[in-house]
């Protein structure tokens, strides 16, 4: 049985629309599940229109994003609101304390520290909290799996008042720089909630 399938909160949820009686929907109204390598180009064309249009640079490419997605796609979440992708994470396992130019394109299955890549929500649905509802939805997940560590990711100055709320915590400049773009590295604690495992169903 696989990792997923054994998470309670990370079974596909669906919700149902509200329409005529005895009317048959063939897709859920809202659904969060593991990605797979099929959905890459709908989460690359989601990365490309979000983060170009900011600063010009994509954390994945497509090859990169199939690369993980078919490496790792456990660590993968994904928001499909009537079967279409509106928002997504995609992570890898690293196994040091902090990240390094290998870390943008390698997966260590051994390691225990899960690297967010990215996380994007698509353009249609932004300013609608569902970037913060999805976070909490994967860390919630991470909590569940034994051999995860922390979680980390870095972001432009910009973005850390967002990881703040969702529970990260500076460790400061990263060592990794695309171009002219510097980044500042973010952790969350995931080892630690022992009673929140217990008490999770997981």
């Amino acid at each position: 049985m696989s990792v997923v399938s054994a998470v309670p909160f990370m079974r596909p949820v669906h919700m149902s629309s509200p329409g005529p009686r005895g009317r048959r929907h063939t897709l859920p109204a809202s659904e969060f599940r593991s990605l797979s390598p099929e959905d890459a180009m709908s989460v690359f064309e989601i990365e490309r229109e979000a983060f170009i249009s900011v600063s010009g640079e994509c954390p994945l490419h497509l090859d990169e994003v199939r690369h993980f997605l078919t490496l790792c796609p456990e660590l993968s979440l994904g928001w499909f609101e009537e079967g279409r992708l509106v928002a997504f994470i995609i992570g890898s396992l690293w196994d040091h304390e902090r990240l390094t130019m290998d870390a943008l394109t390698l997966h260590k299955p051994h390691g225990t520290t899960v690297h967010i890549h990215v996380l994007a929500v698509h353009r249609t649905f932004r300013q609608q909290g569902k970037g913060s509802i999805l976070m909490w939805r994967y860390l919630q997940y991470l909590r569940c799996l034994p051999y995860v560590r922390r979680a980390v990711l870095m972001c432009e100055d910009f973005l850390i008042p967002f990881y703040l709320k969702s529970g990260f915590k500076v460790q400061g400049p990263s060592e990794i720089t695309v171009g002219c773009l510097t980044f500042i590295e973010m952790f969350y604690p995931v080892r630690g909630h022992a009673f929140m495992r217990r008490n999770s169903g997981c």
